[in-house]
């Protein structure tokens, strides 16, 4: 097997695993691009006139980061130290009506405080601009409509809104949903990580290549960049000494046939 020169050819997964049990948390396989990024620091030993006589090297650090094309939810979690959480929750939610016969019916049933379930309303204007708005109240009057969240109806001033006229209404509904909190006191988390790759020789033989990270310390910066372009999830970890069992490695580069059998 000729590992002195070979080219990487495909970046394939990264899997990421609990440092101290060793459960499974994630896996990222819609990679991008990753980097593993190696410095060190030199301190020149210098003597009569400047002249450098030897130097010390120290400060040795991996970092390693990347681009996953997918938003990951076990990435996010160890970004923001939190955990998702299958539970009833609330959301914004933005309805848009035509008024016919003094009444509407919102899609949901909007929830919140009773008598006061209806976040707004607002009368759309002609060019599509949200005008005057509307006040829910126990009974309905001049710019003022009521609610009646089993039947999720809305009810207006007789003859205030003309039949055909657009409405938005915002209000809050009761969903089941995964939640996750980004809480100000929790912060980005640690764990093992798996590198995979295809590889090839000169000779078009295929390896496969893993870097193994004990201990990756993730950075909790990063953005989400939502618009015309795709929305991609951008990672970045530092490698640390000291993992247990490892003695004091930063990564472990490990290069084998593809179709390599165990070895006995």
């Amino acid at each position: 097997m000729n590992i002195n020169d070979i080219t990487i050819t495909s970046l394939e997964t990264i899997n990421a695993f609990d440092i101290v049990t060793g459960a499974y948390k994630f896996t990222l396989d819609e990679l991008q691009n990753a980097t593993i990024a190696q410095t060190q620091e030199r301190v020149d030993i210098t003597g009569k006139q400047g002249r450098k006589l030897n130097s010390l090297k120290r400060n040795k650090a991996v970092t390693v980061s990347g681009t996953n094309g997918l938003v990951s939810g076990g990435l996010l979690e160890l970004q923001v130290g939190g955990e998702f959480e299958n539970k009833v929750t609330t959301v914004m939610w933005t309805d848009y009506l035509t008024v016919a016969s003094n009444a509407a019916t919102t899609s949901y049933k909007a929830v919140g405080t009773a008598g006061n379930e209806i976040e707004s309303v607002y009368i759309k204007n002609e060019d599509g601009t949200l005008g005057q708005p509307l006040t829910q109240d126990a009974a309905v009057a001049e710019g003022k409509f009521t609610y009646t969240p089993d039947t999720k109806a809305l009810a207006f001033n007789d003859g205030e809104i003309a039949d055909g006229t657009e409405i938005v209404v915002f209000y809050m509904r009761q969903i089941q949903a995964d939640v996750l909190e980004n809480m100000s006191d929790k912060y980005s988390g640690k764990c093992a990580l798996y590198i995979d790759a295809f590889a090839e020789d000169k000779c078009a033989n295929v390896y496969r290549i893993q870097f193994y990270i004990p201990k990756a310390d993730f950075n909790g910066e990063f953005s989400f960049e939502m618009g015309e372009n795709q929305t991609v999830h951008a990672f970045e970890a530092e490698s640390l000494a000291g993992a247990c069992g490892t003695d004091g490695a930063l990564w472990t580069y490990t290069i084998f046939g593809a179709n390599a059998e165990d070895a006995t």
